[in-house]
């Protein structure tokens, strides 16, 4: 089946021929050829046309729900046939949240020391990137601090995230002890973008004890937020885990706040009703234990 670009903001499917070619390395010409004659063997119109915009007919949904079911058997197949054989290979796709990039590559490692049969797709995006992700099942397991409501999933926590108050270790709290939250107020605030769950909890605990921050800057990359507070352009709230590898010689300093950290988990996540590849399973295993392990081993 030939691969289209899926929007999720609409309960049709639109798809790009322009899209699918880029993928698979084709002209445009012969990505319409090749559907033209798909068209003609199912005997039924697959797309129908609005505007310049291409969406799935019934006939088209159904045969595109099929495709994905064939593929994943296969995949199953292949990865079962090699764990059978005492092998562990195939191909396992991940989306984590940002906050999580600074601990799953560490553990990746040991993984595919492991089983070096196996390919990994690590992608790195923000909780509505991994939500968009998850509705469109494409990859194998999410790693994020936020289990939704929407879908149907199951959750597996497997890892503590604290948030903390970060600031530059020359700042004038860096030494203060049991800081009032509310001081926090008169303090420039840099914070995370929209759409993160970071930001998701920091903003329900500022609600809870009326606390209202003067944001002096939004940035979507935690390495620009720990670049800012490092300039001394503010304070802001991280996980913990994003200054793990810079020790205590570092620009930035834990503050000690009343009512932080904010206590988060990270868990594993994947559609409830999705079978698992072998190497997924593995994976999944190998977090909740080993992983477990070395990630909680780390000094701070």
């Amino acid at each position: 089946m030939i691969p289209f670009s899926q929007s999720s903001s609409s309960d049709r499917l639109k798809y790009s021929y322009t899209r699918a070619a880029e993928e698979l390395f084709l002209t445009q010409p012969t990505v319409s050829m090749q559907i033209k004659h798909l068209t003609k063997a199912i005997g039924m119109p697959l797309f129908e046309q609005v505007g310049k915009k291409l969406f799935l007919t019934q006939a088209g949904r159904e045969l595109f729900t099929t495709c994905q079911e064939i593929f994943g058997r296969i995949s199953q197949f292949e990865m079962s046939v090699a764990d059978m054989k005492g092998l562990k290979q195939g191909y396992l796709k991940i989306t984590v949240v940002t906050t999580a990039k600074y601990v799953i590559p560490r553990l990746l490692g040991p993984f595919c020391q492991r089983y070096p049969g196996v390919e990994i797709s690590l992608k790195v995006t923000n909780h509505s990137g991994i939500l968009e992700r998850l509705s469109e099942n494409k990859d194998d397991l999410y790693i994020l601090s936020q289990v939704p409501d929407e879908p149907d999933v199951k959750a597996h926590p497997f890892l503590a995230n604290p948030l903390v108050v970060l600031a530059n270790h020359d700042h004038p709290l860096a030494n203060e002890k049991n800081i009032p939250i509310q001081k926090l107020a008169d303090e420039p605030f840099i914070t995370r973008e929209s759409g993160s769950g970071t930001r998701g909890y920091v903003q329900r605990l500022f609600d809870e004890h009326k606390v209202t921050p003067k944001v002096k800057m939004e940035l979507a990359s935690n390495e620009a937020i720990k670049q800012a507070i490092a300039g001394g352009l503010g304070i802001s709230v991280l996980s913990r885990h994003t200054i793990a590898l810079e020790g205590a010689s570092g620009q930035i300093a834990i503050l000690d706040v009343e009512n932080f950290p904010i206590h988060c988990h990270w868990y594993v996540i994947h559609l409830a009703g999705k079978q698992l590849s072998v190497v997924a399973q593995a994976f999944l295993e190998y977090l909740q234990t080993e992983g477990k392990q070395i990630a909680e081993n780390t000094t701070w």
